[in-house]
């Protein structure tokens, strides 16, 4: 239960539950709506790990003997239904997500290279500023990739580079991309 603010002058007060917001999850997991494809061109030239073989090749030198400079892509997808909860000051998520990385051959067809699980904590807090809407996102601490849960092909030592790498890629780029896209947006 919370108490709505006295009006003094005349507003619109919008509210979503929990359990809005987590049957819309649970809407989008079931209708697989929550997965995402991502080719070598789409990342930025700046990012630290590039999709390519010849990049990939500190993880597994073996995928870089074998398929030298190929481009890669990585299929994103929910592993189960996002979670998100309600706090005064923030609101939380929990994501349940697999990284699955392609080698794609010249013919254009996919080898499969590797699997992570990876499980991430995000915090938002919602800013209202003048008349501007915006929010910040940040990761929490735990660990991000899982390399115990259905990996192909990297010993758990590279999943741990992996797994730091991909960390400072999102604190480097996720989180400013999505404080930039996502916020701020004008309020009419």
């Amino acid at each position: 239960p919370t108490v709505l603010p006295a009006a003094h002058e005349p507003m619109l007060l919008l509210a979503i539950t929990e359990f809005v917001a987590n049957s819309a999850a649970f809407a989008y997991f079931t209708a697989g709506a929550l997965r995402r494809n991502i080719s070598s061109n789409m990342l930025p030239r700046r990012f630290p790990l590039q999709l390519r073989t010849k990049s990939m090749g500190v993880f597994s030198p073996q995928m870089q003997e074998r398929y030298p400079d190929q481009p890669m892509e990585l299929h994103l997808s929910a592993r189960r239904q996002p979670l998100l909860s309600c706090h005064p000051d923030a609101l939380h998520g929990a994501l349940f997500s697999s990284a699955e990385a392609f080698v794609v051959l010249p013919n254009a067809t996919r080898v499969p290279a590797f699997l992570l699980n990876i499980d991430a904590n995000v915090t938002g807090k919602p800013t209202i500023t003048g008349n501007r809407l915006g929010g910040t996102p940040c990761l929490r601490r735990g660990p991000l990739c899982l390399p115990h849960a259905g990996l192909m092909g990297l010993p758990v030592p590279q999943v741990k580079r992996l797994e730091t790498l991909l960390k400072f890629g999102l604190w480097l780029f996720g989180v400013p991309w999505a404080n930039s896209e996502c916020c701020p947006h004008p309020v009419p």
